[in-house]
């Protein structure tokens, strides 16, 4: 016997019902998008590599990218995220638009992981950002969009939390530790790392990169004090506006935020389940990734949702809606040879009138085309025998209710319509 050909690892075959799931999260992710203002775009999923070499991070790019050269020798790579891309896209047509620009986007990325839990090597990502807008308000909107999202997924405050920090506000204190410029980087590694590594191998990786035990100690201290986001001008105004909104109580501050993309430079935040910490999504504030791809300087603030993730916490607080994908409204049975052409000239007509349909595309018992009907989900089956062709009538049968109607044929259209609108199916 063949052996059936297994898909690559690390990637999902979306079948309807997956795809159903899919679109869901789209429909929810476009409506917040645009309450908020923002528009849709896309990249392309390839691009250059050098277009994150010096903005991404050498782990993303030299140990999670697919990369490959074409055949004229050119390093590529698909997109393993969407950031590099935007600002590549906003600085070709700079001086064309209009600022801030609010835009978001919903499409495929992969990086070369370890699969598990949570994250596959392909996966559908959120991406939203506002462009041109240089404010701790401006940040502010991004995390209200991320928590409008998760209420109108029904993930509450009690569910889910939006931890943020300042970037610069860490800065400013390794620097009181005498910790100088060039080890940051490392140093904000190493924050992010915490809660990935045991104490031991923490301290372990912190010491490896520099850091004395007295500056080791000072980080530590910096971690677990909770009222340090008040020495930050940022972080009080953008906290002031969260308020407003009234998305108090899903955003908190948290030292140990630091979020891995060396890009970031201001707010940072990421989305947590409550329900073991479970990291929904990561974003922040930059000031300088358009002007690294070519264009003027301009700063941004985004955020990025996968689609693995969000699934996995909705499911687990039994928020998942469900999802039973039908591919028609009605189905149009064929009698017997002679009625084939006619099934398919009565399907046309019902399509004019705005309907989903589908042919059973062969003569076949009409139990065996019900049973099929009554498998993908169709709730009204039309048939016509040769009496009721004779007198231009066909009758039609809702498999919900076990009742069945016989109708003129050229009213057939409307009458489906009618009801279908009263079982809110159209």
């Amino acid at each position: 016997m063949k052996s059936i050909i297994q898909p690559v690892k690390g990637t999902r075959d979306f079948y309807p019902e997956d795809m159903a799931l899919r679109n869901y999260l789209l429909g929810k992710i476009r409506k917040v998008s645009e309450s908020f203002g923002y528009q849709e775009y896309e990249g392309p999923f390839l691009e250059k590599l050098d277009l994150y070499a010096a903005k991404s991070g050498d782990e993303l790019v030299n140990q999670q990218s697919y990369v490959f050269k074409d055949r004229g020798g050119e390093e590529l790579t698909l997109r393993p995220e969407l950031t590099p891309t935007l600002a590549r896209m906003v600085a070709q047509r700079q001086k064309e638009l209009a600022f801030p620009l609010r835009w978001w986007s919903f499409g495929p990325f992969w990086r070369y992981e370890r699969p598990q839990r949570g994250r596959t090597r392909e996966f559908f990502q959120w991406n939203i950002d506002l462009i041109g807008a240089n404010s701790p308000e401006g940040d502010a909107e991004l995390i209200a969009i991320a928590c409008t999202f998760f209420k109108e997924v029904g993930l509450g405050a009690d569910k889910v939390r939006i931890a943020a920090n300042s970037r610069r506000l860490m800065e400013a204190e390794l620097n009181a530790l005498g910790i100088p410029p060039e080890m940051r980087d490392g140093v904000f590694r190493v924050i992010d790392r915490r809660d990935k590594l045991s104490p031991s191998e923490w301290e372990a990786y912190a010491l490896s990169l520099g850091l004395s035990a007295e500056q080791f100690a000072g980080l530590r201290r910096l971690l677990a004090d909770p009222d340090l986001w008040k020495k930050s001008e940022d972080l009080r105004r953008a906290f002031a506006v969260i308020e407003r909104l009234g998305f108090q109580d899903y955003v908190e501050y948290d030292a140990a935020v630091i979020r891995g993309l060396t890009y970031y430079t201001g707010i940072v935040f990421e989305a947590q389940d409550r329900n073991g910490g479970r990291a929904i999504f990561g974003g922040g504030h930059y000031d300088n990734l358009v002007g690294d791809v070519g264009g003027d300087p301009l700063a941004g603030v985004g955020f990025a949702m996968g689609d693995v993730m969000i699934s996995i916490v909705l499911n687990s607080y039994g928020l998942l809606p469900e999802l039973k994908p039908r591919p028609a409204d009605v189905l149009v049975t064929v009698f017997d040879e002679e009625a084939l052409l006619d099934a398919y000239a009565l399907s046309a007509d019902l399509r004019q009138a705005g309907l989903r349909v589908a042919v059973y595309p062969e003569t076949a018992k009409l139990q065996k085309q019900l049973k099929y009907a009554d498998r993908i989900g169709v709730r009204y089956v039309l048939i016509a025998g040769p009496d009721e062709r004779a007198a231009g009538k066909v009758t039609v049968k809702d498999l919900l209710n076990r009742t069945q109607e016989t109708v003129n044929r050229d009213e057939v259209g409307q009458f489906l319509a009618n009801s279908l609108a009263e079982v809110g199916a159209v």
